[in-house]
């Protein structure tokens, strides 16, 4: 395999200068545990669509209401994206990644402890503060055992962790609240959080194209930071990246209620078919990513490599998704969630992998932990909006309906911006220009 081969050639490390061989083995075990660490950051994620239905009825709450707590989630999600990008930046990976998982298992415990709708808003705030940060950490966990024009792959299978946590962890979750409770669902989650940890510390190591020691990150030379968040390629990837988050959210926090209660299955029917449209959106972005990967090693444009395939995923995904008010059948309904969904999806690891490209060595952390955080703003309005939604139109199958039509249509722009500003190989050339020389 090209990766597998590129990975076992000398490379030069950016901490010691020096040519060093890296450890096949130990790259792909890393990216496996920063794959595991999104299956347990989603799984997080959506216990609160699965067990949304219970929650209402014991707790005496409304769509509104889990809709707006599903919102609260981003409430400080954004913020501390950014500040531990730049901690991470000065301390490394592994401590990090070990004090999130450990800080995820612990916010689950207010609702176990007080059964209250108030404690499940502490909660999921509190957990959303810790989960901010996830997806780059892993993300540049990972980063550091590639080089940047092999970087798609590894993003892809990072980003599919929260399609096995749909697929393999949501149908588990499903049966343990619908055979114990909701509760049991929340401890199993605090566990798998520290088993997780207790393995990380045993895994985890820095790689090669990482900045390896404090001294080697600060003394690394990098263009101003203000240089790379301007690029047209940055703010392409936001834009559209922005669009597709907020549909991820809804379909987190609202596909299995409208599968129960929009389309009629089953309770245990539903929480197990969340998983459907990561299916597609799994083998859509795996199979793409290491496409362009191949394309670019042997000279291809990363504009139509990244950006090009991530504009045209957007575009039809969210086009297919605008035309579910018009479609009654249930089967048909799931179908075209399922396959939108998945389509619009392969933008998340390719417009990372783009601006992991135009990020210094010395910036990775930062420069992802503020894109993530942009990309995951959409994530405080989309639920919300599609509770309202729901609340407000004459049943719930049309007001979801609707609401997978307005987050289509805003992922069709976002699919022609990223078509219009995103070029990965220009703007790093012009974040190369910014970064003063090394002296001899």
């Amino acid at each position: 395999m090209a990766v597998h081969d590129a990975a076992a050639a000398p490379v030069r490390s950016p901490s010691t200068g020096s040519d060093v061989r890296v450890n096949p083995v130990r790259a792909w075990s890393v990216t496996a545990m920063a794959v595991l660490f999104i299956v347990v950051n989603w799984a997080d994620k959506a216990i609160l669509g699965i067990a949304a239905q219970p929650l209402m009825a014991d707790l005496g709450l409304t769509a509104a209401d889990i809709g707006f707590i599903g919102s609260a989630f981003y409430f400080l999600f954004s913020i501390t994206g950014v500040v531990t990008g730049f901690v991470a930046d000065r301390v490394g990976m592994r401590w990090v990644l070990f004090a999130l998982a450990l800080l995820w298992s612990v916010t689950q415990l207010p609702v176990l402890l007080w059964a209250t709708g108030a404690a499940l808003l502490i909660g999921r705030i509190a957990l959303g503060a810790a989960e901010g940060p996830g997806t780059a950490m892993a993300s540049v966990a990972s980063f550091g055992w590639f080089p940047p024009e092999r970087r798609a792959l590894p993003s892809a299978l990072v980003s599919s962790g929260a399609s096995i946590a749909k697929i393999a962890i949501a149908p588990v979750l499903t049966l343990i609240v619908v055979t114990w409770g909701w509760r049991a669902a929340f401890v199993a989650l605090a566990v798998f959080g520290m088993v997780w940890a207790g393995l990380w510390l045993l895994i985890g190591k820095p790689g090669p194209y990482a900045l390896r020691t404090p001294d080697a990150r600060a003394s690394a030379p990098s263009a101003p930071l203000r240089v790379v968040l301007t690029r047209p390629t940055f703010i392409g990837a936001v834009i559209g990246t922005f669009t597709m988050y907020g549909l991820v959210t809804v379909v987190l926090t609202w596909l299995p209620s409208y599968f129960e209660t929009g389309l009629g299955f089953s309770r245990l029917e539903a929480g197990s078919m969340l998983g459907l449209p990561s299916i597609v959106g799994m083998v859509v972005m795996i199979g793409v990513s290491a496409w362009t990967d191949r394309r670019l090693a042997r000279g291809a444009s990363s504009r139509v490599m990244r950006g090009f395939i991530s504009a045209a995923g957007l575009v039809l995904g969210g086009g297919l998704l605008a035309v579910l008010p018009l479609v009654g059948a249930p089967a048909a309904a799931v179908a075209i969630v399922s396959v939108g969904y998945g389509i619009g999806a392969v933008c998340l690891p390719l417009m990372s992998a783009s601006v992991s490209l135009i990020a210094p060595a010395a910036r990775q952390s930062t420069v992802l932990g503020i894109f993530l955080a942009l990309q995951a703003l959409s994530g405080l309005i989309a639920p919300a909006v599609t509770g309202l939604i729901v609340d407000g139109a004459a049943s719930p199958a049309a007001g979801y309906a609707l609401s997978f039509q307005v987050f289509g249509l805003a992922a069709v722009v976002g699919g022609v911006v990223v078509a219009l500003i995103v070029r990965p190989d220009r703007d790093r050339e012009t974040v190369a220009r910014a970064t003063p020389a090394v002296a001899a």
